[in-house]
């Protein structure tokens, strides 16, 4: 039963393709750890036929062929194997008809990337569940690139958790660099898309925009290098998605006038932000007796470019009253931008 476990999700998957090699691979990495020995390609090949023909789980097992590399490289065609209705599994139920209703609604809320390469599947899937069209709840931005199958070739190799050969520029120079790197991350800020992803070499942590990535090739040499275990969270820390990890977490006060305070109210600067009242708030206008009426608010990040960005965004109606440091950063700011209009 262990077995057939793993073997049903490995069926079920609809993002990864297996060949019966895969399977027996991944079973014999994995059995281990429930204190079971690994087992041979024929046992896989005995437990799928048990499944199919003579189990009491009406298992339907399909074929299909995809485009595959060897470790050389070497381009060959590769038989793979999967459940032929994509919401079936022997250990839960099919889906029902509101279940049904609120996928639809889903897939259509990732609308964006119908139609693109590599994402063919969520065509697939609606045709396969015969799911009803819904006009869109939700609308996403669909500030894609140019060339927009690159967000799709991404969010597959990070899927299947590929090191991947990536060929980028920056945005002084032209000249194509090289670096290999195991993906982790599409992340969406200010209408602009990144890869954060780490470096075989060094485990660095890096943010590549996607409109300097010019093409990237698979690396079946590298071994894939694991997510750091906090590399969702930083992301909780910072405004954006540049991370200096030597930038520590920091409490920042600013005043914001009536004229934005209820924008600021509504469309928080930082998740962490808070309102300051009370005596803390007493302290403040007691101490900067300039900044009359308007709101004290606070929040808890670590500095980066956008940090910046966003709070002189906003110009003479806010006011960064602490810590001195940021302060500063952001005094030096404008008057570089003051000589810049001189």
């Amino acid at each position: 039963m262990t077995r057939y476990a793993l073997i049903d999700r490995m069926l079920a998957n609809r993002i990864k393709a297996y060949s019966i090699q895969d399977i027996t691979d991944a079973l014999n990495e994995k059995l281990p750890e429930f204190g079971q020995k690994t087992i041979s390609k024929r046992c896989v090949e005995k437990d799928l036929y048990y499944l199919e023909y003579d189990s009491p789980f009406n298992v339907e097992i399909e074929e299909y062929w995809i485009d595959a590399s060897d470790k050389n490289d070497r381009p060959y065609r590769k038989r793979c194997i999967r459940y032929a209705d994509p919401t079936f599994s022997i250990f839960k139920p099919k889906l029902t008809d509101d279940e049904k209703t609120v996928l639809s609604v889903a897939l259509e809320t990732l609308g964006s990337f119908d139609g693109l390469d590599n994402f063919e599947w969520l065509n697939d899937l609606k045709n396969r569940l015969n799911l009803e069209e819904h006009e869109p709840v939700i609308s996403l931005s669909k500030n894609l690139l140019t060339n927009s199958t690159l967000i799709a070739r991404l969010f597959t190799v990070i899927r299947l958790k590929q090191v991947i050969s990536l060929q980028y520029h920056t945005f002084k120079s032209n000249e194509i660099r090289n670096v290999s790197i195991s993906p982790y991350l599409l992340k969406e800020y200010n209408n602009r898309w990144f890869l954060i992803a780490s470096a075989s070499d060094t485990g660095r942590v890096l943010t590549f925009p996607l409109d300097r990535i010019d093409d990237f090739s698979f690396n079946f040499g590298a071994k894939y290098m694991s997510a750091p275990d906090d590399l969702y969270e930083r992301y909780e820390e910072i405004i954006g998605v540049t991370y200096v990890d030597d930038n520590p977490l920091q409490k920042i006060t600013f005043w914001v006038s009536d004229n934005s305070k209820n924008y600021i109210i509504t469309k928080p600067i930082h998740s962490s932000q808070k309102t300051l009242r009370g005596e803390i708030d007493s302290q403040l206008r007691s101490t900067y007796p300039s900044l009359k009426d308007g709101q004290f608010f606070q929040i808890e990040c670590r500095k980066n470019y956008e940090l910046f960005r966003e709070l002189i965004s906003f110009g003479k109606d806010l006011v960064v009253v602490s810590p001195p440091q940021i302060k500063e950063n952001i005094t030096g700011l404008i008057e570089q931008q003051y000589i810049a209009y001189k």
